[in-house]
């Protein structure tokens, strides 16, 4: 329940009240010590007695009657057509009702954003069975630090101008969860290849050979440098759909981890002290961090068992 926040009673206090009265003190004594008027004394004690315990509660506030409400067949006529995507206008003329009135009644059956007629996406989720089978990739620009900013001590005066931005580069195995990640100062083709390469040296001497690799549509993936790259490594490229960044969800995830726990999640004098904790961190969340998508292992537990179940047979 929602009590305002000067509300005098809430319901045990006006059940103190009405049994305050019952045992025969007077109503103005029990008004003037509980801070209330005799009128709601009354209200209550009356609430009370018609209907027990349940008549101290809090009631809607919505009316019982809408006298000026238009019919319940017309509002499931609007209902329908505009179900069917019609406009708001185009159903006010079909239905020979005031425009005002349709949208008033669009906006309250939910219905007045076109994506509120489209039904719910389902929620596809899948993971390789084998490390390196597909590895997502993203980018993450950080805010450059000259000293300790508002994330951290809150006072949004203090801003230092033309520090700059950094950007993070961050790599994920869909099947272990095993990470890496480098901050670099742009996100021009020539890091995004260079990233690329350290990420797949990082994967071998986790004796992980990377097969496929998904990015979004940035211009530094697409362009015909990192193609040349990956054709060389022989690594498969998926791209994401576009404006569709659930499809990179895994990646998505740890930067926003990233972000919470490492990057923001401390104050920082500098950012090269930030990108020094960054290989701390990354330590941390490969071989201690616990994850319950994997059921509460590690990300290179999670990759030790994959290994012996692969090698056994028991995945294709």
């Amino acid at each position: 329940m929602n009590v305002h926040k000067n509300a005098k009673l809430t319901p045990a206090g006006r059940a103190v009240l009405v049994r305050r009265i019952e045992d025969g003190e007077p109503v103005g004594v029990v008004a003037r010590e509980m801070g209330v008027s005799r009128r709601t004394v009354y209200k209550w004690l009356k609430r009370f007695r018609e209907e027990g315990e349940a008549g101290l509660r809090d009631r809607s506030s919505r009316p019982h009657r809408h006298p000026h409400r238009i019919p319940r067949q017309q509002r499931r006529r609007i209902e329908r057509l505009r179900r069917e995507r019609w406009s708001g206008p185009r159903i006010a003329d079909h239905l020979k009702m005031p425009i005002s009135t349709v949208t008033l009644e669009v906006r309250r059956l939910g219905l007045n954003r076109l994506e509120s007629l489209a039904p719910p996406e389902p929620v596809v989720r899948y993971e390789r069975s084998r490390p390196g089978s597909l590895v997502h990739m993203d980018t993450k620009k950080l805010a450059r630090i000259e000293r300790p900013g508002h994330r951290i001590d809150g006072d949004r005066s203090k801003t230092v101008k033309g520090a700059g931005w950094e950007y993070y580069h961050a790599a994920v195995d869909d099947a272990s969860r095993v990470a890496y990640g480098e901050v670099l100062p742009g996100e021009r083709k020539e890091d995004a290849v260079a990233f690329l390469l350290r990420v797949v040296a990082f994967f071998e001497r986790q004796g992980v050979k990377i097969s496929q690799l998904m990015t979004d549509n940035g211009g530094c993936y697409r362009s015909k440098r990192f193609r040349r790259t990956l054709r060389e490594l022989g690594i498969g490229h998926i791209f994401t759909r576009p404006y569709t960044p659930r499809t990179n969800g895994k990646v998505e995830r740890f930067i926003r981890t990233s972000l919470t726990e490492w990057a923001y999640g401390r104050s920082y004098p500098h950012s090269r002290v930030r990108t020094r904790v960054l290989r701390v961190w990354l330590r941390y969340y490969n071989l201690r961090r616990r994850h319950t998508a994997i059921g509460r292992l590690t990300p290179m537990q999670r990759l030790v068992e994959l290994r012996v179940t692969n090698v056994l047979g028991i995945y294709t």
